[in-house]
């Protein structure tokens, strides 16, 4: 397969994962596509779900293997004319174009996520907010008891989520309730966020060689960390999650306020939140790059707060506009339901609840889960009042480095984590000017995420799945990541310099 030219080899590699993706994601079984007695037999026995698992994480290896490939070719594109580079930047756009059109028609992919998307979006057409109903208040009540046998619309919406509100903000939801006015058919909505999905990717594809302009970074090679990665492909494109329509918008927001001013930066910054509320953090830094260099604190005080009321009257004013409101404020501790393995802080605190249990102290079981969860969020906060204080002013650069951190430690300290979650980091991390161990630790995670993307909450409980997956993986992460010619490929691509031209100097 490594003769396969890299976009062939990645094109492979995606069909593989829809493929696969039709033999294990969760379909609702009223959908047409059960209606094959192949399919429907080849899901239904665990031996054929096991090789779906198996078929989907060697599709991901492929792509993660031409992923890698296409990186070393355009991280030398700076030793070579200006076309090269042109070329190397139209080379990763195609690629990411090829490798994401097979999942289009896909079933949302190592998550649930998108069917509730799909309902949240029918329950604000039918005059329900999303922000007061979970998705069972579309079952007739005598169905309740019988989902398998429910409006199509709730069939494959994870139980866990169908008496919960939605912490999404208004643009998703008021996008979901016009696609809901055409047609029910929850595939047919589900494709539609992921065009909505596949929105941020279009903005980050503009957004991403601009950011690299700033800092002196190789705009080909950042993009295609940003655009092409494993990562990308199974939990932005793949999984449709809103957290990539939310980085999408957080890095257009950065180019806006430096080529179209504060305000119009502070409107985009203001979408994002209007999706998911910590994209709002980028408004941080659309104050500290309009602003002169070294600005005193007066001026940075009056910046930040005009930002933020223009990112807020955009937040709100969608809320008003749309007739969904803000009930979304209530319902940002929806998430903080579950738990995920990936949260430092709530796996810390149940350490300790775990201890202390052990010992017959006789606390509250979640006491420590609760105190560190909640110190976490406090710790983000503090990092992000921080940054907006003492940060440098006017050098964008630093703007960048100054998303990439309050970002970090809103994925790092969240109560709950998700992988999708590190879609938030790629951009603002593969535009800085990294080191050679940090850019080689950024391809390593990029690879890792998106190849353990299938053993997230949708295999819960799924054992047999689970050491199949990670058995699978123990063979196919060192063969990408550890044999020779791979460390050599890893090893030149995070040891290329990019070589500014005449009149391509970073910009501050």
């Amino acid at each position: 397969m490594s003769s396969l030219p890299p976009v062939a080899r990645g094109l492979l590699g995606s069909l593989l994962v829809l493929v696969g993706g039709f033999l294990v994601a969760t379909i609702p079984p009223s959908a047409p596509v059960l209606r094959s007695a192949t399919l429907a037999a080849v899901r239904g026995a665990e031996a054929g779900r096991m090789v779906g698992l198996t078929v989907v994480l060697v599709g991901l290896a492929l792509v993660a293997s031409a992923w890698l490939t296409i990186c070393r070719q355009v991280a030398t594109a700076g030793e070579r004319d200006p076309q090269s580079r042109a070329d190397a930047l139209g080379l990763v756009r195609f690629a990411t174009v090829v490798w994401s059109a097979p999942l289009l028609l896909a079933p949302p992919l190592f998550s649930r996520d998108g069917w509730s998307y799909a309902a949240q979006g029918m329950l604000a057409r039918v005059g329900l907010s999303p922000y007061d109903h979970g998705p069972a208040a579309l079952l007739p009540p005598v169905w309740s008891l019988l989902p398998w046998q429910s409006e199509p619309i709730v069939q494959a919406v994870d139980p866990m989520w169908m008496d919960t509100s939605t912490p999404y903000g208004p643009l998703p939801l008021f996008f979901g309730s016009l696609v809901a006015g055409q047609t029910g058919n929850p595939w047919m909505l589900v494709i539609a966020h992921r065009c909505l999905a596949l929105v941020g990717l279009g903005l980050l594809a503009w957004a991403v060689p601009r950011l690299a302009s700033w800092t002196g970074a190789n705009p080909a090679l950042a993009s295609a960390i940003v655009l092409a990665s494993p990562l990308m492909l199974a939990n932005g494109v793949g999984g449709l999650h809103n957290d990539l329509l939310v980085v999408g918008l957080m890095a257009a927001a950065l180019v806006v306020a430096v080529e179209r001013g504060w305000a119009w930066g502070a409107v985009v910054g203001g979408l994002a939140a209007a999706v998911k509320l910590p994209g709002g953090l980028v408004c941080i830094a659309v104050a500290l790059v309009t602003l002169p260099a070294a600005a005193a604190l007066r001026p940075r005080l009056r910046r930040l707060a005009a930002v933020a009321a223009v990112a807020l009257g955009t937040l709100f004013g969608l809320g008003a506009v749309t007739g969904l409101g803000h009930g979304w404020i209530q319902a940002l501790t929806v998430p903080g339901e579950v738990e995920t393995p990936l949260s430092i802080t709530t796996m810390l605190g149940r350490l300790l609840d775990t201890i202390v249990a052990g010992l017959g102290l006789g606390t509250d079981p979640d006491t420590f889960r609760d105190l560190f969860r909640t110190l976490g969020v406090v710790a983000s906060l503090a990092v992000a009042v921080g940054v907006a204080l003492r940060w440098r002013t006017g050098d964008r650069g630093a703007a960048i480095g100054a998303t990439a951190l309050t970002a970090g430690a809103f994925v790092l300290l969240c109560p709950v984590v998700h992988l999708w979650y590190f879609l938030l980091l790629p951009p603002f991390l593969a535009t800085l000017r990294l080191g050679r161990t940090a850019t080689a630790a950024l391809l390593v995670l990029s690879v890792v995420l998106g190849l353990v993307a299938p053993l997230d909450s949708s295999l819960h409980g799924a054992y047999l799945a689970i050491v199949t997956g990670c058995m699978t993986l123990a063979v196919l992460v060192p063969l990408i990541l550890l044999t020779r010619p791979a460390r050599e490929s890893i090893d030149r691509i995070s040891s290329s310099r990019w070589l500014v031209m005449p009149g391509q100097s970073p910009r501050r």
